[in-house]
């Protein structure tokens, strides 16, 4: 099946209480180390942000297709492949961050789950208003990066783009698979 390389989705915009970008959100918090143990990515949904105040309740309210936005340096700490995964297993459909942990960068991209670096997305605004918000439903394209508020018509601008590395692994599944097609191709 064909990936789609635009996305549309509803926004979750992680927060604290009073409306800030939650930055610097480790692999600890997104994914505790006392689930390690679960090895079916299908059971690591439910413990995604279970470490993470105000945010446990986060599996409850996730839909398959719905799209998150964090702040600076998301996933820093280990390289706790769990920590992608348990958002895979809830079908969370692109992860758009102002700036990743390096190590969960290349995870994400190495298992072919789609995420975008914008810096300043969580502090952007619109017509008055922060441009992306909880429950707003957002297009995303891949290729040129372009972000589009659906719900308020807004365009928020524009991010870096898939690199063709990153869209090859993204369209093969991941980066074995991708690995295979350049064997099968030589």
């Amino acid at each position: 099946m064909e990936k789609p390389v635009v996305i549309e989705g509803r926004a979750w915009v992680v927060r604290d209480d009073a409306g800030n970008a939650i930055d610097n959100i480790d692999t600890d918090q997104i994914y505790h180390n006392a689930h390690l143990a679960i090895t079916d990515i299908g059971e690591m949904g439910k413990f995604a942000f279970g470490n993470l105040a105000g945010w446990e309740d986060f599996p409850q309210r996730v839909r398959p297709g719905d799209l998150l936005v964090c702040g600076k340096n998301f996933g820093s700490g280990s390289s706790r492949q769990q920590a992608v995964d348990c958002f895979r297993a809830l079908g969370v459909a692109l992860m758009i961050c102002e700036s990743f942990g390096a190590i969960y960068k290349r995870n994400a991209i190495n298992s072919g789950f789609p995420i975008l670096v914008f810096p300043g997305i969580c502090e952007m605004r619109c017509d008055d208003r922060v441009a992306a918000a909880n429950e707003d439903r957002l297009r995303v394209d891949l290729l040129s990066g372009e972000v589009m508020n659906l719900t308020t018509g807004s365009s928020i601008g524009a991010c870096e783009p898939f690199s063709k590395v990153q869209l090859d692994i993204y369209k093969a599944g991941n980066l074995f698979a991708y690995g295979k097609n350049i064997q099968l191709s030589r």
